[in-house]
């Protein structure tokens, strides 16, 4: 499916109006071409589209003042992290200024005592965590990339950890955020529970900046585990893998981490991180816990690999060890899109029903099988997750054009089976026909709440769904 016009085509900026932006923010205004290009590209596979003009905030009063300003001037902001998005979501597709983040990236408090953190929106995942760990806590959500928290609400991200800690939904108590008037709220209190009205917090996370800038986050925290164990283990078919994770959930063992990765993938790997897998459909375990309730856990997924089709399990429980692993999963896109020089990468997802996963991924592999692009299947099996990289010669249209039918195709299987069109990526620019296709009518009220909430459209204008039928200025590579 090919998405639909964006709205009105990008147009210059006011006259005057970056005078104003260099007298307010000083060296913090830039409109260099190398920032502009660093600020207009992402990890996606969209070609690079600039804004006018990219400011670094410093403070709240810095996005307040930014947010007045553009609203006067009816210039688009499109906030921005680390670029570390899959489907396009910060690309300023209309211009307008790019509201870099990055500045703001303090760790404003650690309540150790009642597990949750405030936290600007510049700071890193990784960071946070090395932060934490001297108070026995630790951040859970890993989505592979050491994204900034601010993206990571923006886009409700998951990642690895998610089939036991959740996704960011489950993790963002309370959020700072300008609204597209310049106005400051917060959208809830400390409290671990609240019926106080709509549940605005849940709102803004994964609203993909279209609705407000977060300034602020308050995050659930987790005591870090007495023992972590990992483990390796390759699988004779992707369905017995599959299939072990499934019935280790029917069995209420509590994973804390299982990834998918299909032969190919650890093909890329062994290559791009200097291991040595058998190329086969390999699973990645941790477990977390008692030392007693691990090893329970272990014996008890040993025994459902075994009569699925498993080998021999590698452990890995130093933690230099266990960050070795989890680097390598963590690299994998990189690893998938390098199986061929000069390539571009195409990374898509989708989730569906645990019992109908197997199905899918099997199906998925056959369509990889005949491709002609290089392509791997790897994901977070264990919420039923799971994505496909592609390898894609950017001067080969054909390509393209075979890329996109495998995806449609995916995704159409995912709703076939009651599934969603993605499960961790967002809707960015990519999938914003799947968006219609998957909730119907329910986007005509998504878009209700973006034209009360920013009746102007200058907030990410162009991402998630359209309000306008114009063309839309961009293109893939």
């Amino acid at each position: 499916m090919s998405a639909q016009g964006s709205g009105p085509v990008r147009k210059p900026l006011p006259s005057g109006f970056a005078e104003a932006l260099g007298g307010r923010f000083g060296e913090a205004f830039q409109t260099s071409e190398a920032i502009l290009a660093q600020h207009g590209s992402s990890e996606s596979h969209f070609a690079t589209m600039l804004p006018d003009a990219v400011v670094f905030a410093e403070s709240r009063d810095d996005v307040v003042d930014l947010v007045k300003l553009c609203a006067a001037a009816r210039v688009p902001i499109v906030a921005f992290g680390a670029g570390t998005s899959i489907e396009g979501n910060a690309a300023p597709v209309q211009g307008g200024v790019s509201l870099d983040l990055t500045r703001l990236n303090k760790i404003v408090a650690v309540n150790a005592e009642d597990f949750d953190c405030m936290v600007q929106p510049g700071v890193r995942r990784e960071e946070l965590n090395q932060h934490l760990r001297d108070q026995g806590l630790f951040f859970p959500i890993d989505p592979g990339a050491n994204a900034t928290i601010g993206g990571m609400a923006s886009t409700r991200a998951s990642g690895t950890n998610a089939v036991r800690y959740g996704t960011m939904r489950e993790a963002v108590l309370s959020l700072e955020v300008v609204t597209p008037q310049g106005e400051v709220i917060r959208t809830a209190r400390r409290a671990r529970k609240s019926a106080a009205g709509y549940d605005l917090t849940r709102l803004y996370v994964g609203s993909e900046g279209t609705l407000g800038i977060i300034t602020e986050i308050t995050l659930r925290l987790h005591p870090i585990p007495e023992a972590i164990s990992s483990a390796v283990c390759g699988f004779a078919s992707l369905k017995g893998a599959v299939d072990t994770v499934v019935q280790s959930i029917q069995c209420s063992v509590p994973l804390a981490r299982v990834e998918i990765l299909d032969a190919m993938q650890i093909r890329a790997v062994n290559r791009w991180s200097k291991l040595d897998y058998a190329e086969l459909p390999t699973l990645f375990f941790e477990f977390h816990g008692s030392p007693s309730g691990v090893a329970e856990q272990v014996e008890t997924v040993k025994a459902l690999a075994e009569a699925n089709g498993g080998g021999e399990f590698a452990w890995s429980n130093l933690p230099e060890e266990r960050s070795k692993l989890w680097r390598a999963r963590h690299e994998a896109y990189y690893a998938a899109v390098n199986l061929r020089q000069g390539a571009v990468g195409w990374a898509t997802d989708v989730c569906v029903p645990m019992s109908r996963l197997a199905e899918c991924i099997e199906r998925t592999h056959e369509d990889l099988i005949g491709a002609s692009v290089p392509a791997t299947i790897l994901g977070h099996v264990g919420d039923g997750n799971f994505h496909v990289v592609f390898s894609l010669d950017p001067n080969a249209p054909d390509e393209l054009a075979e890329v996109e039918a495998i995806n449609a195709r995916l995704v159409e299987r995912a709703l076939e089976m009651d599934g969603t069109c993605t499960g961790e990526h967002g809707i960015g620019l990519g999938k914003q026909d799947w968006l219609i296709a998957e909730l119907g009518d329910a986007v005509e009220q998504m878009r209700l709440v973006k034209r009360a909430f920013d009746p102007q459209n200058l907030l990410n204008p162009g991402k998630i769904f359209t309000l306008w039928a114009a063309p839309r200025p961009w293109r893939s590579r």
